[in-house]
C-alpha cells in the first residue's frame, strides 16, 4: 500500500500521510514518497496550492526510529538531492504554498512538517509534542530553527526543552496554528483555504512567499533592497494586466500563471 496518497482538485493537490495502522509513523519509504509528492507538486505548473493531511486518527506519531535512527546515524540522506525537501532545510524547497491539516497526535516530525508549511489548521483534540529530548536526541528537522522564531523564545523553549505535550488551544495561542476547527471539518477547512490561495495570481503568490522567506533567512535590509525589482517583474506579467482589468471591471481575476 502506498504510504502517501495524492489527489488533485483543480489547482489544488491534497497529499495524504497513509500509514494509519502505525499512527502514520515515518519510515524511510514514507519519507521518500512524501518527497516525490512534493516534487511532483512543485514541477506541475497547473498546481497552485497544496494541502498536507493524514488518513486515520493521527497526523503522525513521529519518526519510526528503529529504521530512521540508524539511517541518520550512518549519514544516509533522507531525501534525494534532486527532490523537494518537505522539511524545507536543504536541497530543493517548495516555491508554492502548503496548508497543513493536523489532527490527533502531531509529534516530532509532524510539528516540523507543519512549521515548514505556510498555513496550519488543527482539529480540536489535536495533541502536539516535540519530544526528542525524552529520547536522548534533539529535533533535527527544523524545530530548533523555526519554533522559537514563530512562537517566541520562551514559548519555543517551553516545549522544546521539556518534550511536554500541548493541546490545540495552546498551539493556537503561540501561533503554531492559525485556526482550530471541529475534527470533522478539518480537511474541508484546509482545502477551502488552499482553494482560496489558488484563486489568486500564482506568480504573485510565489513572489510573496519568496519575499517573506528571504526577509527571514537573509534579513530585512537585504529583502527591502529587492522589493522594487520583484514588483517590476510581476508588473510585466499577463496576470498583472488581468489583475488591473479585473479591478477596473469589478470582477474576480482569472489568472493563468503567465
Amino acid at each position: 500500500m502506498a504510504r502517501i496518497t495524492v489527489e488533485r482538485l483543480g489547482h489544488v493537490v491534497r497529499i495524504g500521510l497513509n500509514r494509519p495502522e502505525k499512527r502514520n509513523a515515518f519510515d524511510l519509504a514514507m519519507l521518500s514518497e512524501l518527497s516525490k509528492a512534493y516534487t511532483d507538486y512543485e514541477n506541475d505548473p497547473d498546481l497552485r496550492c497544496g494541502v498536507l493531511f493524514a488518513h486515520g486518527d493521527h497526523f503522525t506519531g513521529g519518526l519510526d526510529l528503529a529504521e530512521v535512527g540508524p539511517a541518520v546515524a550512518s549519514g544516509k540522506r533522507l531525501f534525494e538531492v534532486d527532490g523537494i525537501d518537505p522539511l524545507a532545510l536543504g536541497g530543493r524547497r517548495l516555491s508554492k504554498p502548503m496548508v497543513a491539516a493536523l489532527q490527533g497526535y502531531c509529534f516530532t516530525i509532524g510539528i516540523e512538517l507543519a512549521l515548514a508549511a505556510d498555513i496550519r489548521v488543527a482539529a480540536e483534540g489535536a495533541r502536539f509534542s516535540q519530544l526528542e529530548v525524552k529520547r536522548g536526541i534533539f529535533p533535527f528537522g527544523g524545530a530548533t530553527l523555526r519554533f522559537p522564531q514563530l512562537a517566541g523564545w520562551g514559548n519555543g523553549m517551553r516545549w522544546l526543552l521539556t518534550g511536554d505535550a500541548f493541546d490545540a488551544a495552546e498551539a493556537l495561542r503561540i501561533g503554531l496554528v492559525q485556526e482550530v476547527v471541529p475534527a470533522g471539518d478539518l480537511l474541508g477547512r484546509a482545502t477551502a483555504l488552499a482553494e482560496r490561495v489558488a484563486q489568486q495570481a500564482p506568480l504573485a503568490v510565489q513572489a510573496t512567499l519568496a519575499s517573506a522567506r528571504a526577509a527571514v533567512t537573509e534579513g530585512f535590509e537585504a529583502e527591502a533592497a529587492r522589493l522594487e525589482e520583484r514588483a517590476r517583474k510581476l508588473m510585466a506579467t499577463e496576470d498583472a494586466a488581468e489583475g488591473m482589468r479585473s479591478f477596473v471591471e469589478r470582477r474576480e481575476g482569472v489568472f493563468r500563471g503567465r
